[in-house]
């Protein structure tokens, strides 16, 4: 069976939201799908009376540029003219699929790995990818410069900050052992690192999973000469989809009209990201004005050119990436067996 699945909630929520995170955003942002901005509070009301209708979709983390195309489709109003009212509501520390596997959310923002603890066996949740959010994994490694860390094998006799978690340190033993490198000579040192900027200036510790669209742009922003290498260069089993929209399974089956509509609209969204990335920065800075700019603006550049990539459109999950990664997970015993196709469907995305 899979390691704790909180736990590797909680762990992956601190690694792809550390800067955002020390920024407090309020726990809750009502974003009306009728255009015109945010704000914060339950949202519980907004929706009566204007013939809209009213859904929950759950953040990850706090706001990031993972999820910058949701707020562009509520500000633009594409969810209105969907018929449409979107909550944008951060999760609690179990996360965004506790949240829509009670119902309590209709949607929200998951990661394939998070997800194989429950698309099979005993644990298993009502939960489906309905979109990806990104086309490609972009999460790697970092590490000085002068650490010569070029490559996995190279990690050896270098300390890395590990969230002790199963399935990310298979992942990072199948790449350094596939660079011809010695994963027992990797020293792993427990840390959730928030600040990968002065972890790594400061000698905290050599190497960090990261994901390059924040993290790296960060580091990158604050003049770090870095090294870097994407764990989908060095085996493509890796190139998992991270992050993905999820959606409740009774919603799907009961409502689909409505799922179609909503994946319609944000795709709309994430469209308009993509053709005007500084321009989908200010619409995510006014609904987070906490967030550093310039960060915003480096980051949603690059995604501007990952999160459809080569994809026929923006959302599309291809089968057999999905199930490569599942048939990987379960031959290492992380989870129980996985069907093909388990935990995602591609009917809202032609």
């Amino acid at each position: 069976m899979f390691t704790d699945e909180n736990s590797l909630i909680v762990s992956r929520r601190a690694a792809l939201g550390a800067g955002a995170a020390a920024l407090g955003t309020a726990g809750v942002l009502a974003l009306a799908g009728c255009g015109g901005g945010s704000s914060q509070g339950s949202g519980s009301s907004s929706g009566e009376g204007s013939g809209l209708r009213k859904v929950t979709f759950a953040l990850d983390w706090t706001p990031n540029t993972n999820h910058t195309g949701v707020y562009v489709a509520a500000e633009r109003g594409y969810y209105k003219e969907a018929g449409l009212e979107v909550e944008i509501v951060q999760a609690p520390e179990n996360g965004a699929d506790a949240l829509v596997a009670a119902g309590d959310a209709e949607f929200g923002v998951s990661f394939q790995d998070t997800m194989a603890a429950y698309v099979s066996g005993d644990d298993k949740l009502p939960v489906t990818a309905i979109a990806a959010i990104i086309q490609h994994n972009t999460s790697g490694i970092i590490s000085m410069k002068d650490k010569g860390i070029t490559s996995p094998a190279k990690m050896a006799g270098h300390t890395y900050a590990t969230w002790e978690m199963p399935i990310e340190q298979g992942v990072i033993e199948r790449c350094v052992e596939t660079d011809g490198g010695d994963f027992s000579q990797v020293e792993m040192i427990p840390s959730t690192v928030t600040d990968e900027v002065t972890a790594l200036s400061t000698d905290q510790v050599d190497s960090i999973w990261i994901y390059w669209a924040w993290a790296g742009e960060k580091c990158k922003l604050a003049g770090l000469d870095t090294n870097y290498f994407a764990f989908a260069d060095i085996d493509s089993v890796f190139d998992y989809y991270t992050p993905v929209i999820i959606a409740n399974d009774d919603v799907i089956k009961q409502d689909a009209d409505m799922v179609q509509a909503f994946v319609d609209a944000t795709r709309r969204g994430y469209e308009d990201c993509i053709a005007d990335p500084e321009g989908a920065a200010e619409i995510l800075l006014k609904a987070a004005p906490e967030l550093e700019k310039e960060l915003v603006v480096a980051s949603q550049t690059y995604l501007a050119e990952q999160y459809q990539a080569d994809a026929e459109a923006w959302g599309v999950i291809d089968q057999d990436r999905w199930d490569a990664f599942f048939e990987w997970v379960g031959d290492q015993g992380f989870a129980d067996a996985i069907e093909p196709g388990a935990g995602m469907t591609d009917q809202f995305l032609s």
